[in-house]
């Protein structure tokens, strides 16, 4: 099964109706009938539709945020959310449902709120904004904002920022949790395997005794089970080498701890880390399509830089110009000259991209993440390739 980092509606959501860390009844009730319940519970009917829609797009968003990040199986519990209000959303077991809620939900249940350029729904956290106050949506704020007549969208931004859109429509389908559901170990290749050498790099930036999987390849050598032996000391896990389902939830927790994936100021699951050519995968002269377009704008910046690599039209065709720039890259990175953009040659060009674009060209705001760099190549989506939690480790 592919893992992918594209935010979905799970059918149902699983909901521990008290504190996480105390005994209570698990209920496991659809998403929208989750939706409807928590608005009934937080906010009253008779506020502005404008008020209601922004409040249930925040209660969604903060909902698919901790299914997003397995905040609580990754902690090993069995259920996705609590009832509680210390940590989550209110939810109380067979309450009645406000007939207006229910339809406003009916209708927004596949929308939620993200950072531009970011992939996770946003931790859209809120509070009461009168006896308790915090960084997130009012809720009696957003009443207020919407008698002013404020939009939904309106409310949202100003509590949340400009930066923020809406993404509608989301797939809906069974929660998938992201364990492979068998070890990996030294042997072991494809996409988990990537994930797994992606989060152990951007865990090491926090931990740096954790050695650094260069390069991220998705085949699990000795690299990658020095690199999980010295993480599982670190956790006082046992230091098999071998990724378990103990040792993969201590690394997705820590993952989206240290990014703060599940905190309102967070890091950010960005499009950032185009994976480029699969393992195996090659680009070449008479390749085509929305990567050989990343791979010319990429050369192209570099190109202004170094008088060696030429600035190339950027028009998704692999053609004799491209390969003699691939050339002159190679060589200047002290590649195999081949012409062929393999996983390690793409790696090695974004990387200098990035360097450029962060340092050199900060002031010109160059795109860093897919959605910006599609925007700048004028093309859609890079596509044949899956975004997993490691994309966005830089």
């Amino acid at each position: 099964m592919p893992i992918t980092v594209t935010p979905y509606i799970p059918q149902t959501i699983t909901v521990h109706t008290g504190p996480a860390n105390q005994w209570a009844e698990n209920v496991t009730v659809s998403f929208s009938d989750y939706i409807k319940n928590v608005a009934s519970s937080e906010i009253y009917p008779t506020w502005p539709e404008a008020a209601l829609r922004a409040n249930i797009l925040a209660q969604i968003s903060f909902a698919l945020n901790r299914v997003y990040t397995e905040y609580y199986p990754s902690r090993g519990y069995d259920f996705d959310i609590t009832g509680s209000t210390m940590n989550d959303q209110k939810f109380i077991k067979g309450r009645s449902i406000f007939d207006n809620v229910a339809k406003i939900v009916d209708e927004l249940f596949t929308t939620y709120v993200r950072r531009k350029g970011f992939v996770e729904p946003l931790s859209t956290r809120f509070c009461n904004g009168t006896t308790v106050t915090c960084d997130g949506l009012s809720q009696w704020g957003s009443e207020a904002l919407a008698r002013q007549g404020k939009n939904y969208l309106e409310i949202l931004r100003h509590y949340y920022g400009d930066n923020i859109e809406l993404v509608s429509n989301a797939p809906i389908r069974d929660i998938a949790y992201s364990y492979p559901g068998y070890p990996l170990q030294n042997g072991s290749s494809g996409n988990y395997v990537t994930v797994l050498q992606v989060m152990l790099n951007r865990i090491s930036r926090n931990y740096p005794a954790i050695p650094r999987v260069n390069p991220v390849d998705g085949v699990f050598g000795a690299q990658t089970e020095e690199s999980v032996k010295r993480f599982q000391r670190i956790f006082n896990l046992t230091p098999d080498g071998i990724v378990g389902q103990a040792t993969w939830y201590k690394l997705v927790f820590l993952y989206v701890g240290v990014a703060n994936l599940s905190e309102l100021v967070s890091e950010g699951q960005p499009y950032t880390q185009i994976q480029g050519p699969a393992s195996g995968v090659t680009l070449r002269e008479g390749s085509t399509g929305i990567a050989v377009s990343a791979l010319q704008y990429f050369i192209s910046i570099i190109g202004q830089f170094n008088s060696d690599v030429p600035v190339l039209a950027i028009d998704g065709i692999f053609g004799p110009k491209t390969t003699a720039a691939v050339n002159a890259i190679q060589g200047r990175l002290g590649l195999p000259v081949t012409g062929v953009v393999d996983q390690t040659t793409w790696q090695r060009i974004y990387d200098e991209y990035l360097g450029i674009a962060r340092t050199a060209l900060a002031g010109a705001n160059l795109p860093t993440s897919s959605q910006q760099i599609q925007q700048s190549v004028q093309a859609g989506q890079f596509p044949g390739y899956n975004l997993t939690y490691g994309s966005s480790d830089t």
